[in-house]
């Protein structure tokens, strides 16, 4: 059984089973309740969550697959994972051909496959190992604590540690473990579940992760530089956006993106990006506090920073639609916080889209200014990175860079 919603569209009654419905509720994948006008139907609305999830309930019929399409174009919504992973990257939309999909989970199964097919063109990435084990011959270094607290002063076993040049790095193992995810979900196409299945096999000499375990580090440099875009989907396939869980008799696997924190994430970087050479620095989610006594922490998304480490400007992106009657007020609140515990004139809130770009409202007794921006997330990537920068330079307006 496959439901099929789209993003903040308005409920829709679909028949499913009591106890499917109170996962999807529990778990909070769409706003879920009983239909008051029709017994065993359940009322479903996607929030801010898209991509696909698959409820199984053990003894039960066959699993309910609940897809949920983004309102933004999938090459977008690439776009703006891409730029806010990896802005100076090589990942660009476009690079992956997202196009033929229609829907989130295929087109991100077919970008991450295509990734890491171009990472293992020249082979798999080798590196050293630190390995610790209980070995007949003495190999590398002897752990010498190791040795007496285990075998009280004999000669053999030895404890040791060495480092091992090998395949079996935490690269290979994020990118075996993305595709291993990527072939569990449902609604994976034919044709890329064969490619899938190809990387696995090449793979296949690379320890799998154990679920539950935390993820391997890696960290960027020249050696990995072929991977590093493969790596950064990989992640986003194993990061916490991931639903795979079981609970009694139930069993949810699937894979959702949080157009919040997606729409956060790419407003932060892009103008922390557009900083560079301004002698401001821009911190996304700086801890600061409201009150004097710092017992009521806040963190806005976005700060401005002089050379003297001063506060200079303040934002908040809120991946919200606006309504008949404009945004919510409860984000100006938030807003006239911001601004006076940070002993700032001016705040600015980012919105994902609206009837107006900007609009300005003065606070009464206080001179505080608070902005509203609204970005057009359907136009072309440069566009809207144009407004960013846009965006950027009326927030710095009057900081004389």
């Amino acid at each position: 059984m496959v439901v099929e919603l789209v993003e903040h569209a308005p409920a829709t009654s679909h028949a499913l089973p009591d106890a499917v419905g109170r996962t999807l509720a529990a778990n909070r994948i769409v706003d879920a309740s009983t239909d008051p006008y029709t017994p065993g139907q359940w009322l479903l609305r996607a929030n801010n969550k898209v991509g696909a999830v698959s409820v199984d309930v053990a003894g039960g019929s066959e699993p309910v697959t609940v897809r949920i399409t983004p309102k933004v174009p999938i090459a977008r919504l690439f776009f703006l994972l891409g730029h806010s992973r990896d802005p100076r990257g090589s990942w660009r939309d476009g690079q992956v051909d997202v196009a033929e999909h229609r829907d989130l989970l295929p087109a991100l199964a077919h970008a991450v496959e295509r990734q890491i097919d171009r990472a293992l063109r020249q082979g798999l990435l080798q590196g050293y190992r630190s390995t610790e084990e209980t070995a007949l011959v003495v190999r590398g270094r002897i752990r010498e604590t190791d040795q007496i607290r285990r075998h009280f002063g004999a000669t053999l076993p030895v404890e040791v540690t060495y480092d091992e040049f090998t395949t079996d790095i935490a690269e290979n193992r994020l990118l075996r473990a993305a595709v291993e995810k990527l072939l569990r979900l449902p609604g994976i196409p034919r044709e890329v579940r064969r490619r899938l299945l190809h990387q696995r096999t090449r793979l296949a000499d690379v320890t799998p992760l154990v679920r539950g375990q935390l993820l391997p580090a890696w960290r960027p440099s020249r050696l990995n530089s072929r991977y590093h875009s493969a790596l950064r989907l990989a992640r986003t396939v194993l990061d916490d956006a991931s639903a795979e869980h079981a609970t009694g008799g139930l069993r949810i696997d699937g894979f959702l993106f949080d157009m919040n924190r997606l729409f956060e994430d790419f407003v932060t970087v892009a103008l922390q990006e557009t900083l560079r050479g301004t002698g401001l620095i821009g911190r996304l989610q700086a801890s600061h506090h409201l009150d004097e006594a710092a017992a009521i922490r806040m963190k806005p998304d976005f700060v401005v920073y002089g050379p003297d480490g001063t506060p200079v400007a303040v934002a908040d992106a809120k991946y919200k639609a606006e309504k008949r009657d404009g945004f919510p007020d409860a984000d100006l609140y938030q807003m006239l916080a911001y601004c006076t515990a940070l002993g700032l004139l001016e705040g600015h809130l980012i919105y994902a889209k609206g009837n107006a770009p900007h609009a300005a409202h003065r606070v009464r007794h206080a001179g505080i200014v608070i902005h509203q921006h609204a970005l057009d997330l359907d136009q072309s990537p440069n566009g809207l990175l144009a407004d960013v920068e846009a965006l950027s330079r009326h927030m710095r307006a009057d900081l004389s860079v």
